[in-house]
């Protein structure tokens, strides 16, 4: 099992997108996946038209409760957001543990909720490094970032590679001294316009960046798949549509191959 967290210090990157995406990709290529949603905005949840307010995520930063893992199809489960996790985590801001909540739930309920049976578990975080973050990054192999073109947008890389230093640092083992966070950073070039001086910035910027696993061309139908629900592995059934976007829908099939032979390898 592989652990991925989505993650971003700003929004309106494309985050919950590239995870519905590659986790409908997965699907496709016949991976087991649990998407466990920890953005209170909920975006992932709703896309799959889940309206769950009991049995969420919540639950296991209450450490109470059962949590329901809802079968959306083939291949993909969901544990849905709470849209209050927000005012959970202050709640939670003097607790000591706050951030190894899932990393607890996970351990505890890897049998009794068959968690071994999946083959990737994605979480998809508000963009902060907030405790629902933190909780996500503590259990992750793999922290995927997107970077779009913006006046600060190659900034966000420092900003957020720092955070998780930071966090690195503080958050050990007081017996081994090793660190709990052991996941890989890496950036995902997104929404990237082949006619804007800050997509052709921002490419120059991240190219010999090892950590860069591919760049993502501006698409309307990839920003609109959460919005109208259906994803990209969906729309590739469409023929016609296929045949019309064939170089983008080859080139995003491309990037989440890199992502998985790299994370997985």
């Amino acid at each position: 099992m592989k652990i991925i967290t989505f993650a971003a210090i700003k929004g309106g990157v494309g985050k919950t997108t590239l995870a519905y995406n590659y986790a409908e990709w997965l699907a496709e290529h016949n991976y087991q996946v649990l998407l466990i949603d920890l953005d209170h905005q909920c975006n992932l949840t709703q896309t799959y038209d889940v309206f769950e307010s009991e049995n969420t995520v919540a639950n296991i930063f209450k450490r109470k409760g059962d949590v329901a893992i809802h079968h959306l199809k083939d291949n993909i489960d969901l544990i849905p957001g709470y849209i209050r996790l927000d005012s959970l985590e202050k709640e939670l801001e003097t607790k000591n543990y706050k951030d190894m909540l899932l990393y607890m739930w996970l351990e505890d309920n890897y049998e009794p909720k068959n968690l071994g049976k999946y083959d990737f578990i994605l979480i998809d975080c508000h963009p902060d490094f907030s405790t629902a973050t933190r909780n996500a990054v503590v259990v992750s192999h793999a922290v995927l970032s997107p970077v779009v073109p913006s006046k600060f947008g190659y900034s966000a890389t420092f900003n957020i590679q720092e955070r998780l230093e930071e966090f690195k640092a503080e958050t050990f083992d007081f017996k081994t001294r090793k660190s709990y966070v052991t996941a890989d950073l890496y950036f995902l070039g997104n929404m990237i316009k082949h006619n804007t001086n800050s997509s052709r910035e921002l490419v120059e910027q991240l190219q010999g960046n090892d950590n860069v696993l591919s760049t993502i061309p501006y698409k309307e139908l990839f920003n609109r798949s959460t919005l109208d629900k259906v994803s990209l592995s969906e729309m590739k059934e469409d023929k016609v549509l296929y045949q019309k976007h064939k170089k983008f829908f080859d080139s995003i099939d491309c990037t989440f191959k890199t992502i998985t032979d790299k994370i997985v390898m």
